[in-house]
């Protein structure tokens, strides 16, 4: 090949992003497209057609991109690698004919299910989980089960369009069903119970059978056919023949973007919604069913803490307070606006003025909420300024993992640090500073912390090419790709974590106010 090209692709919560690198993981080209979840029928969803329309134009701006740059088209990409929002529902006949609209993690519809898996496998089966989904359609008695001949993720699906392949990397699949810690594949005793619980239905099917294969990072995930060619680039320029990695998650991804796959590391991703990972040294002791046990992208177990919701709150805001600029005639860049709203939260009151606010736009499984309501609400005798305004705002975005990742600490489980990536950590030191306050251990960020996932499977992808010539994955990623990189560590102080204690027993004061609001507005609709 004239050039040695790598390409990542995320299909995240908001944006979908490509971005092109060089033989030192070095962007040469990006492009995105920003798209949005739509709540249909009582679920969150995304159409198939947007799913193509959105990478097809993620991949036209960056091909244009390219071509500004070096004055030539772009046709031959060395390797790809695919990721998206882990979790949900994507289930296809045979005929690959998509059965029911996608239902992503979003959707907190799967209570009964997850709760009865989780006593069935003895075993944390959250309810984003796509068995949890398939099982509470099989509760449901809804009639397309019995066509189902295959389930996989968002990756998994764009993955097995444009190669063929059925695949899917451990990572990602362990947020479809559980992974056995010592064959990085899925636990054969779990299938069987499952298979067992649900014989009655004489379904046509087993679970593993419509399963996706699963890869560790490194291995052999397929090709780049002439079709999906096509189906990526509709100008017709892109060649066939693209090596591909296994597809991942943006959990998988976003670890390995922070260089975070070894014991006792971990990473905060946070963006439409937030995740803390650490990467286990031993099982946890208990089962947990607010933590997702998981792997990295190599198979390790990973401790997991989700929470459905975390910037949505913010970025409504701040389109208000950009409506408003623009009403007066000032003009200021979204960055702009970001940038000034996260430094007010530096000059506010230690107890936030008084304010609170609850940022669930969605239904929220830690915190019991099977919906949401956002809510701001302040003492009559509080300051309401800019800064006590965004402190609140920054703590509840991170408030609901604090709630999830105590019970890891309580196990005992060493962490060295956490390293945050996403769009709560661009403006620099401010989310990563209120972040150790809440989870009171080292948080660092670096240069690529605002482009987590995109870069994170380019280098998966990158990983693929080489084959596993720079021995294993955490080797690769410390040796060869973040060797040089600058990182940042904040440790927030003692009395910082305390004033964050006091706060979360004002939050969990909060909730209760959440939820009978929603009861009453419920009753209100009756």
């Amino acid at each position: 090949m004239k050039h040695e090209h790598i390409l990542g692709i995320e299909l995240g919560s908001t944006r979908i992003k490509a971005l092109l690198t060089d033989v030192n993981y070095q962007e040469i080209a990006s492009g995105s497209h920003q798209w949005e979840n739509h709540y249909e029928n009582g679920m969150w969803t995304y159409a198939e057609a947007e799913i193509w329309e959105g990478l097809q134009c993620c991949y036209k701006n960056m091909a244009e991109d390219y071509e500004r740059k070096f004055g030539e088209a772009l046709t031959e990409i060395s390797a790809i690698g695919l990721s998206g929002m882990m979790h949900g529902y994507l289930v296809f006949d045979e005929a690959g004919k998509l059965l029911t609209p996608f239902r992503t993690w979003r959707n907190t519809n799967t209570g009964q299910a997850a709760d009865e898996l989780t006593k069935l496998f003895s075993f944390p089966v959250p309810q984003r989980w796509s068995i949890a989904h398939l099982y509470q359609a099989i509760l449901n008695q809804e009639p397309h089960v019995k066509a189902v001949r295959y389930m996989t993720t968002l990756s998994g699906y764009v993955h097995w369009k444009l190669t063929g392949k059925r695949v899917l990397g451990v990572g990602d699949a362990s947020g479809m069903f559980p992974i056995n810690r010592e064959t990085a594949t899925y636990d054969e005793a779990m299938l069987a119970a499952f298979d067992e619980r649900i014989a009655d239905e004489k379904f046509p099917w087993r679970c593993r059978d419509i399963l996706p294969d699963v890869c560790k990072a490194g291995e052999d995930a397929g090709h780049l056919t002439e079709e999906g060619a096509g189906m990526l680039d509709v100008t017709g320029n892109l060649k066939a023949g693209s090596v591909l990695c296994p597809p991942e998650g943006d959990a998988g991804t976003g670890m390995v973007a922070a260089n975070a796959v070894r014991p006792c590391t971990g990473n905060v991703s946070a963006g439409t919604s937030i995740f803390a990972m650490v990467v286990l040294e031993k099982p946890l002791a208990e089962v947990h069913p607010e933590i997702d046990i998981v792997t990295t992208p190599e198979g390790s177990q990973v401790a997991m803490v989700h929470c459905n919701n975390c910037t949505s709150e913010i970025n409504q805001w701040v389109s208000l307070f950009q409506e408003l600029l623009r009403g007066m005639g000032v003009e200021k860049t979204d960055a702009q606006l970001y940038q000034l709203l996260f430094e007010s939260a530096a000059i506010s009151d230690g107890d936030c003025g008084g304010v609170l606010c609850c940022n669930y736009h969605s239904g929220e499984p830690i915190a019991k909420m099977e919906e949401g309501l956002p809510m701001l609400i302040h003492r009559a005798d509080g300051h309401l300024s800019l800064g006590n305004f965004m402190r609140a705002q920054l703590y509840a975005a991170v408030a609901t993992l604090k709630i999830g990742f105590d019970i890891i600490r309580n196990e005992g489980i060493r962490i060295d640090y956490l390293t945050g990536h996403g769009g709560l950590f661009k403006t620099p030191e401010v989310g990563q500073r209120i972040l150790s306050e809440a989870l009171k251990v080292p948080v660092c960020t670096m240069d690529h912390a605002g482009e987590g996932g995109a870069w994170g499977i380019a280098l998966l992808a990158a990983y693929r090419l080489r084959q596993g010539m720079d021995g294993t994955l955490d080797d690769f990623l410390s040796q060869c790709v973040f060797r040089d990189t600058h990182r940042t560590t904040i440790c927030a102080k003692e009395e910082e974590q305390r004033r964050f204690d006091i706060y979360m027993k004002q939050y969990d004061n909060l909730l209760n106010i959440e939820r009978v609001a929603i009861e009453e507005l419920h009753e209100a609709h009756r």
